[in-house]
């Protein structure tokens, strides 16, 4: 993603006009206006006020994806209530269809014996409560599988 874009989808996300933007920086409108479309670049000191003015890190507006941004916020506005009634097998294997037929050829119950030590361990070990030793166990389990 062009940087223009991202400077036109965050004053967009923030309800800012180009000439609210502009009056607050001290620049024309025709100068938001050539930013957002990569004609030119603000310099360093303005991309930090525009960071600023859309609440966000100058290493976030320049890597802002929006995509990821709005998954984040629909994470975020899902109830606790509303997360228990999916069925996130179903959801995730629709793109990894293998999340769908492993229970017919893995031994299931050898590696939840298992993985019932580790959550146990995490428990006795460090405190954990049962959801929070699982999710310590999965993040290790994807920081393993990241260093490979």
């Amino acid at each position: 993603m062009r940087l223009g874009n991202n400077l036109f989808k965050a004053r967009k996300k923030s309800g800012l006009s180009q000439e609210d933007v502009a009056a607050k920086l001290g620049v024309s409108r025709q100068t938001i206006s050539k930013w957002e479309l990569d004609e030119t670049l603000p310099d360093i000191r303005q991309a930090k006020k525009l960071a600023v003015l859309y609440h966000m890190t100058l290493d976030e507006l320049i890597e802002l994806d929006p995509d990821v941004q709005e998954i984040q916020q629909a994470i975020d506005s899902i109830s606790e209530e509303k997360q228990q009634k999916v069925n996130w097998t179903a959801v995730w294997g629709k793109k990894y269809p293998v999340l769908n037929t492993y229970q017919e050829t893995v031994d299931m119950a050898d590696y939840a014996a298992r993985l019932h030590q580790l959550l146990d361990s995490l428990q006795k070990r460090y405190g954990y409560n049962q959801l929070d030793a699982m999710l310590v166990l999965k993040d290790i389990l994807g920081h393993t599988w990241n260093k490979k």
